[in-house]
């Protein structure tokens, strides 16, 4: 592999022009996630035998499951990945399996592994979709038109077979149609490719569709407020397409697809059916980690996150919510659809995957253990360990975006960045600990001077804030859960430092707490042997709920973070001289033995005090 961890950088290929004459050009990300993305490169992208994906392909004979999704999540997100190293090795493998997937075209434009008589039933509509966004993605690194044609040559036979007369894409399929009809994000992408506007017509078929009485009225129901949770209720004993339409991952990527059918048609509606059914996930489904479902639905899980749930946090959920944030930033230039992905990358993510980076998880619940995913389908991966790494790949993408002559800072990390503004290249560099520390360096470097923004995220957590370019403190409201935008004439060698409030801070709910300090979230874990993780406990804090916490010198090997808090344990312990020092560690890194006997906690028992004496817990 040529240098693959040596210099990690993000083409122009992988990060389009968002505004005229600015855009990205290069980024290599250090630090705790830069060392997590080369392990997942190398360890799930690299390390995938992608032939074996592709083997149902050549043989056609299944009328169910889910095989034909793998080699196409595994597209995605490796061609992300050679657009972050541009490795050549890796681009070849790409290439090799995008050929052998095209190999298996039928003559009438089919991709799949369904027999004749059962195409469009189950998952195969789903299915196609992950060939359609695998292949695009590798028109997006190559402009191979090999791989587009073979796009257009699926979608114009789905659609003899869909359609006004044809079959009813909202009725086909598992989950109320949400599988078959997330078909839409790759149908806009190949409308953008190609500007064939027979596909931009498929596209509003499909969204037209949904509002028809057999439809999910995805649409009309978030306009109306309905919970996500409550847009279908489960009919026990019935068949797939009548079975929980709140199924979080089919019915975010239908609104993925929503969102770039609005980057086209500018209908408000659209945009609001988005914005309004995010805005209930975040008030109401996401959990302290940044994850959602139970039994891979929405169920009011962040209201209810402190009651363990069967089958909780699925690895499919945690990146479709990290996609989906990261288009609706896109439009909408709001930071607080970045907080969520910045949630997101540092706890469910890390959580989800190895410490060495060989596996990645289905489920990662609030407490218990870590564990492997089943093997689907008769291959050996499931759809988690597919769909892992492309939230990992998506994070540089994600770290700086650039538009209208201005540079948004997204995700605080140890980093490099190029960018084009007009025909001057500037260079971001950024020094930082983050999130050890709230304490951020960037500094600039061009030939000669320019004038444009710089636009920093203030996550909403962060109560105390200070900014200051060269020295000198900017005077401009600073507010929490906004963009800092900083408009002036750069030139080379300017300084910003941003310091952002990470203390620790106790979170309370229904009658359970929870330490979180910055953007990350810590658990108890049994490794500490420091008590019994599943204990009642009363943490110190302040009245403001901020909480002291001692970074441990001497840490133990798993944890990435570790710090000790002042507590007292148990119902028996009411003398506030018995406090003792208790570590915890970032959720990351909790339980990541992947057995039974590291048994981690992130909400713990609060135990309650009614005497005044005892004001600090």
């Amino acid at each position: 592999m040529k240098k693959l961890f040596v210099f990690l950088t993000i083409s122009l290929a992988f990060l389009t022009a968002q505004g005229k004459g600015s855009y990205i050009k290069d980024v290599k990300l250090n630090g705790y996630i830069g060392s997590r993305i080369n392990l997942c490169i190398q360890n799930q992208i690299m390390q995938r035998d992608v032939d074996a994906l592709i083997e149902p392909f050549r043989h056609k004979i299944l009328h169910y499951g889910w095989q034909s999704e793998f080699i196409g999540k595994w597209m995605c997100g490796a061609c992300d990945a050679y657009s972050y190293t541009h490795d050549e090795e890796l681009f070849q493998k790409i290439k090799k399996a995008a050929y052998a997937l095209v190999a298996t075209q039928d003559a009438d434009g089919y991709i799949g592994v369904y027999a004749p008589e059962f195409q469009l039933a189950d998952w195969d509509v789903w299915g196609q979709k992950y060939c359609l966004l695998g292949l695009q993605s590798f028109y997006r690194i190559s402009h191979d038109k090999k791989a587009l044609n073979a796009c257009r040559m699926i979608v114009d036979h789905l659609m003899t077979q869909v359609g006004v007369g044809k079959k009813d894409i909202a009725t086909l399929g598992n989950y109320r149609g949400l599988a078959a009809s997330s078909i839409l994000e790759p149908i806009m992408f190949l409308y953008k490719n190609t500007g064939f506007a027979r596909y931009l017509d498929f596209a509003k078929y499909i969204v037209g569709q949904w509002e028809m009485p057999s439809g999910s009225m995805l649409i009309s129901k978030a306009l109306k407020g309905v919970p996500v949770s409550e847009r279908f209720l489960p009919i026990p004993d019935a068949n797939h397409w009548t079975q929980n339409g709140s199924k979080a991952y089919e019915m975010m990527s239908c609104y993925i697809g929503l969102l770039e059918l609005y980057k086209v048609t500018k209908e408000p509606t659209y945009l609001s059916a988005v914005e309004l059914s995010v805005k209930d996930i975040i008030e109401k489904e996401v959990n302290i980690v940044g994850g959602a479902s139970a039994t891979e639905c929405f169920w009011k899980g962040g209201l209810r996150q402190t009651t363990p749930a069967f089958i909780s946090m699925e690895t499919c959920v945690t990146f479709t919510w990290m996609e989906l944030c990261e288009r609706l930033l896109s439009v909408t230039h709001d930071s607080r659809y970045a907080d969520q992905i910045e949630r997101s990358a540092y706890n469910a993510l890390q959580g989800a995957m190895m410490a060495d980076g060989n596996h990645i998880a289905s489920y990662i619940p609030l407490e218990g253990y870590r564990r492997l995913g089943e093997r689907q389908c008769g291959l050996n991966i499931n759809c988690c360990e597919a769909n892992g790494p492309r939230g990992y790949v998506l994070l540089p993408h994600f770290a700086y975006t650039c538009n209208d002559n201005c540079v948004d800072v997204n995700l605080y990390t140890d980093s490099e960045m190029q960018c084009m503004m007009g025909n001057k290249e500037i260079t971001f560099s950024q020094k930082t600990d983050y999130p050890r520390s709230g304490s951020i360096e960037i500094s600039l470097g061009m030939k000669g001077n320019s004038q444009f923004s710089i636009a920093l995220r203030i996550p909403e957590w962060s109560m105390k804030n200070g900014v200051s370019v060269n020295g000198e403190a900017v005077n401009d409201p600073i507010v929490s859960g906004k963009y800092l935008v900083l408009t002036r004439e750069w030139k080379s060698g300017d300084k910003i430092e941003l310091n952002l409030d990470v203390r620790g801070r106790l979170i309370l709910q229904n009658g359970f707490i929870a330490i979180v300090r910055g953007p990350v979230v810590f658990a108890r874990d049994s490794r500490f042997n420091d008590g019994f993780v599943d204990e009642t406990i009363a943490i110190e804090h302040d009245s403001e709920g901020f909480v002291p916490m001692e970074e441990v010198k001497d840490k133990s090997s798993f944890a990435w973070m570790e710090y000790s808090v002042n507590a007292v344990l148990s119902i028996y312990n009411g003398n506030q001289d018995e406090f003792q020092k208790i570590k915890f560690c970032d959720f990351g890194s909790a339980g990541n033995t992947w057995d039974r006997n590291s048994r981690y906690r992130v909400w713990l028992t609060n135990t309650i005090e009614t005497a005044d004496r005892h004001t600090w817990w």
